[in-house]
């Protein structure tokens, strides 16, 4: 079956349903993107009832993520990324804040959602060292045996493998821990891992009640998502070297020896809901 482009918005491409929400194309449109169909502009609105500042949870991970890999790239010499379950391509997408550093790195990116394949395969056409993988990040099997990634991970050089804002949606804390082990057991000495995760307090104030409230919102729509303490998050890391500042909001997180970020102009629940790190293989 072959693309098609409707008026509603972005390609339908063969396995897309588009009657319900994708959790790529929702993220899409939080950003202001296209690619995107009506079921995914209700919950939209469902979330906004609830967190009007959801959109800047977006804003304020694209900002990190940009710091964080433009550092990898950068200063830690990074040359080969995998980005997991990376969501429709958007504006300053992995492969080009990595490029801009160094224009030999690489970025194979992981996703299995149908409408993200469409998207990221068409825009990766002119760039030889840019990859797409169809594949489940929570099937390690799977991705570590796509022939992309297997090229990547061959030659033992560092690679920095990215979980942006994926990792709430696996229900159970223990199986998380485990994908992961296997994902770093995969990976070179010198590698980075790279974590970003809403987070719910659990303290009974109003973070925690607004997470949960989420939570329970959109669960016919995403029935895993999960909101994790600081500390969970931290235990997703493993036994690996964090990084400082460790697992922080994050608009706090800055690269290794530079000074704090400065705070974005967002509103605090925003700043107080997104938290993450970075952490090194010995």
């Amino acid at each position: 079956m072959t693309n098609q482009p409707i008026g509603d918005g972005g390609l339908i491409a063969q396995g897309i349903d588009t009657t319900q929400p994708s959790v790529a194309r929702v993220y899409d449109y939080f950003l202001g993107g296209k690619d995107n169909y009506e079921s995914d502009r209700e919950l939209y609105r469902q979330i906004m009832k609830i967190a009007p500042e959801a959109p800047e949870w977006a804003r304020v991970n694209r900002s990190w993520l940009g710091r964080m890999i433009g550092w990898l790239a950068g200063q830690a010499g990074v040359e080969r990324f995998l980005d997991a379950g990376s969501g429709l391509p958007t504006a300053q997408n992995t492969h080009q804040i990595a490029q801009a550093h160094n224009p030999a790195a690489s970025v194979v990116y992981i996703d299995r959602d149908p409408s993200v394949a469409a998207h990221g395969r068409a825009l990766l056409l002119d760039n030889d060292r840019t990859h797409f993988a169809a594949a489940d990040l929570t099937r390690p099997d799977d991705v570590l045996t796509d022939p992309a990634v297997k090229a990547m991970l061959a030659d033992g050089r560092p690679v920095g493998l990215v979980m942006a804002l994926m990792l709430h949606y696996l229900e159970d804390l223990d199986e998380a821990q485990a994908i992961l082990r296997q994902y770093v057991d995969a990976l070179p000495p010198g590698s980075y891992l790279a974590i970003s995760h809403a987070c719910n307090p659990r303290d009974g104030g109003a973070i925690d009640q607004m997470a949960t409230e989420l939570m329970e919102k959109v669960k016919p729509a995403f029935p895993t998502l999960t909101f994790r303490t600081v500390e969970e998050i931290g235990s997703l890391f493993g036994g690996l070297e964090l990084l400082d500042p460790g697992v922080v909001r994050l608009a706090e997180w800055h690269p290794p020896g530079a000074a704090a970020a400065p705070e974005d102009d967002v509103l605090a629940d925003a700043r107080d809901i997104i938290y993450g790190g970075v952490a090194r293989k010995a």
